[in-house]
């Protein structure tokens, strides 16, 4: 690297000794992880180098996450590209960190590197280490699984040993902040990170600027899931790129398939309670060659990629494309909360309906933090986690629900909701969640999309402005994730907003402090009311397929 640092590197050659193209990963997980991606390009006509992140494995220097990587993905293109074995052309792979490596790299635009395929990419600020402006407690277990220079694999699939910690945090009121401390591993980049809660320049410095996205000048493949838990950063890398005056964007395509995050890379046909159809199992090695050969090696662009946006129909089993996300076929139907005594369970609930109610109409619950009867649930893994029903059953006063007529014919539902909702709280500050569900027929759940949001950020998300007590706001969720499912007659729309309280986020005591610093004794309980009159309007968007 410029900086006299040595990078290791394992590389894959074809037996043609002649030079060709070069596709390169760069991961803080082990270039070892990489071996068979390795041998099936060799074996593939091209040459495959998989490298250790600085600091990572047999790299020399340290490991910071997200600071180095505009830096080393330059350098480690120019060198490769330099080397008698190669044609000049160098890619880019990976997926998760190693897609956000490949964002990076674009930064200062080396001149060698001829596509990147960033799939399940991790954006800084957007989705890592927070989601609007909520830390998970997962970045904490991240940071252990790439401490030192060793992967400690066994340490971060324990899952007992992480609800213990997450659990003592949760049911003892700790500050967030003290989860280094609580876990064992204190950490100068947690301790960091806590430190910027919302966007500002510490996380600007590791994403491209409006300027470096004008500059992009070479194809791109980006993939997600409905459930990758990244697909809000691959999406924001991908809509920054479509409003830039980047020359390139006509061939920057699009897959979002019925994926979570390691399926992103590997795709199964069942994980969280859900089943898929054989369709859904995209060759990816094949995928990528095939993208290769047509970026470096002038052959043909991949049969599977009809157009721009590639994306699976869940339900109807269906991989479905259009020239744009503009192009989807969805038209926007409001659905509007409604009540006639309060929305407290799922038993008792507040419907979704066409028009406007009328009267003056409000529905109320209360979120206590001190209260931890969820997360006594929360002691085990639920590995159908798309199924599950505990939060749905067990909101312990803390949330409203609403449900929609059934559905009169299977319906398609594809793209992004929106949620307004007129609200007033007591508290200076609290956090919300919006979970969007199916309810088939015969009782089954499936979860189809979720957004937060932190009040004290409803107007800015780089400036934190306290709530006035009383005061009914608008709040626009606007985070929800992209999902495409058929709605099977019969089946109901089910909504839940309530406040966050689990282990595995940052926990708002309300008291309107700095919210990693809040504990137990600064807790504050929020009467939250929700309203639903003809003043005072609360409405879904749902992207429906006519």
């Amino acid at each position: 690297m410029r900086d006299g640092v040595l990078l290791n590197a394992t590389l894959y050659k074809p037996k043609d000794s002649k030079p060709t193209p070069t596709i390169f990963t760069l991961t803080p997980y082990l270039a070892d992880r990489a071996h068979l991606r390795g041998v099936y390009f060799a074996q593939h006509g091209y040459v495959f180098a998989a490298l250790d992140s600085r600091g990572r494995g047999n790299s020399e220097g340290r490991f910071e996450p997200f600071v180095n990587e505009a830096r080393d993905g330059h350098d480690i293109v120019e060198w490769l590209a330099t080397q008698p074995w190669c044609d000049g052309q160098v890619a880019m792979l990976g997926g998760s960190y190693g897609g956000t490596v490949q964002w990076m790299a674009l930064r200062e635009a080396p001149r060698h590197l001829k596509t990147i395929v960033p799939t399940a990419s991790a954006h800084a600020n957007v989705d890592f280490p927070f989601f609007k402006h909520i830390f998970a407690s997962f970045e904490m277990q991240w940071l252990t699984y790439t401490t030192g220079t060793a992967i400690n694999t066994t340490l971060m699939d324990d899952s007992n040993f992480w609800i213990g910690k997450f659990q003592e945090m949760y049911q003892n009121h700790r500050p967030y902040k003290d989860l280094d401390k609580i876990v064992g591993n204190a950490s100068i980049h947690f301790q960091t990170w806590v430190k910027h809660p919302h966007q500002d320049a510490y996380w600007e410095q590791m994403t491209l600027s409006p300027r470096q996205y004008d500059q992009i000048a070479l194809p791109i493949l980006t993939i997600t899931g409905h459930y990758d838990g990244d697909q809000a950063g691959a999406m924001e890398y991908y809509r920054r790129h479509m409003a830039s005056k980047s020359k390139s964007k006509d061939t920057h395509y699009l897959i979002i398939g019925p994926w979570d995050h390691p399926g992103t890379r590997d795709p199964k046909p069942e994980f969280g309670g859900l089943k898929f159809g054989e369709s859904s199992l995209l060759e990816m090695n094949k995928l990528h060659k095939e993208w290769y050969d047509w970026t470096m090696k002038g052959g043909k662009k991949p049969t599977f990629l009809k157009k721009r946006i590639a994306y699976y129909v869940m339900g109807e089993e269906k991989w479905k494309f259009a020239d744009s996300l503009e192009a989807l076929p969805a038209t926007t139907k409001k659905m509007y909360l409604s009540s006639n005594a309060g929305a407290p369970d799922v038993f008792h609930s507040g419907t979704l309906v066409n028009a406007v109610p009328e009267g003056t109409r409000s529905d109320t619950y209360t979120y206590d933090p001190l209260d931890t009867r969820f997360g006594e649930l929360e002691r085990k893994e639920f590995p159908d986690y798309l199924t599950d029903q505990t939060y749905d059953l067990n909101l312990f006063g803390n949330g409203l629900v609403y449900h929609s007529a059934p559905f009169a014919r299977d319906t398609e539902i594809t793209g992004w909701l929106k949620l307004f909702a007129w609200i007033s709280l007591d508290v200076p500050d609290t956090d919300f969640t919006a979970l969007l569900s199916e309810g088939l027929p015969n009782g089954q759940v499936i979860k189809l999309t979720q957004d937060w949001l932190r009040t004290r950020y409803r107007q800015s998300a780089s400036e934190a402005k306290l709530v006035i007590p009383g005061e009914v706001n608008l709040y626009t969720f606007d985070g929800f994730t992209f999902f495409s499912r058929r709605i099977s007659k019969g089946s109901r729309l089910r909504l839940i907003i309530s406040c966050p309280n689990t282990i595995y986020l940052e926990k708002n005591y309300n008291s309107g402090g700095v919210v990693a610093e809040e504990s137990g004794k600064d807790a504050r309980t929020a009467h939250v009311t929700l309203y639903h009159d003809q003043d005072h309007a609360s409405y879904l968007e749902v992207p429906v397929v006519k």
